[in-house]
């Protein structure tokens, strides 16, 4: 490496330095059932701002958030437009399971969520190609199918309720920015949460 090359690495932040999702490739397409029993695919929405959320209905954090913060963010981003794709990743006798549609169609229902679709990945065939880590993880892909935004909901690593307030909600800014016409101006933040819980190897 040349001279200049290295005093310009150098100074780039470290997070330039540090591939993501965000900044590696486009969105892998998927398909998955739905509570409905519906199969949906990643590609049906080709053209809208998409944002995927991994869940998990035992974890303190995602309780944390579905104490109302995250049902006003699902509203909100679906009244602008946004298709919002909860998914459900964990295996079967896992924590945060669903057995079945109805299952979970009873929990979006007790708690008053509006995504989109809530999408069953109980073989985490999703999880996988989207290297899921927690629960909330967030993805928000753009209407070229660019992963535009990946990380945690906010800047607030906790699973205390208290904290959503005064937080800066991480998600909502990337969709202002989506819907601006701007670049992110955070594509990445490591998200936090419980750990996505995936079938044993």
């Amino acid at each position: 490496m040349s001279i200049t090359r290295r005093l310009v690495a150098a100074a780039l932040p470290l997070t330039a330095l540090v591939p993501t999702l965000a900044h590696a490739r486009p969105a892998p397409d998927f398909t998955a059932i739905d509570a409905d029993g519906k199969a949906r695919s990643l590609s049906e929405f080709r053209g809208k701002t998409v944002v995927l959320e991994w869940t998990n209905e035992g974890c303190p954090y995602v309780r944390k958030h579905y104490s109302g913060n995250m049902q006003g963010l699902q509203q909100a981003a679906r009244a602008d437009g946004v298709v919002w794709l909860t998914i459900a990743s964990s295996a079967p006798g896992k924590q945060g399971h669903f057995a079945d549609g109805a299952a979970a169609k009873a929990w979006m229902n007790a708690k008053g969520a509006k995504p989109t679709a809530l999408l069953l990945d109980a073989d985490n065939k999703v999880a996988t190609l989207y290297k899921a880590k927690t629960t909330p993880h967030m993805f928000v892909i753009d209407k070229t199918g660019a992963v535009v935004y990946e990380g945690a909901i906010d800047d607030k690593p906790t699973n205390k309720v208290e904290d959503v307030q005064g937080a800066k909600n991480l998600v909502a800014a990337a969709l202002s920015d989506v819907k601006a016409g701007r670049k992110v101006a955070t594509p990445f933040v490591t998200p936090y949460g419980c750990a996505v819980k995936y079938k044993d190897a």
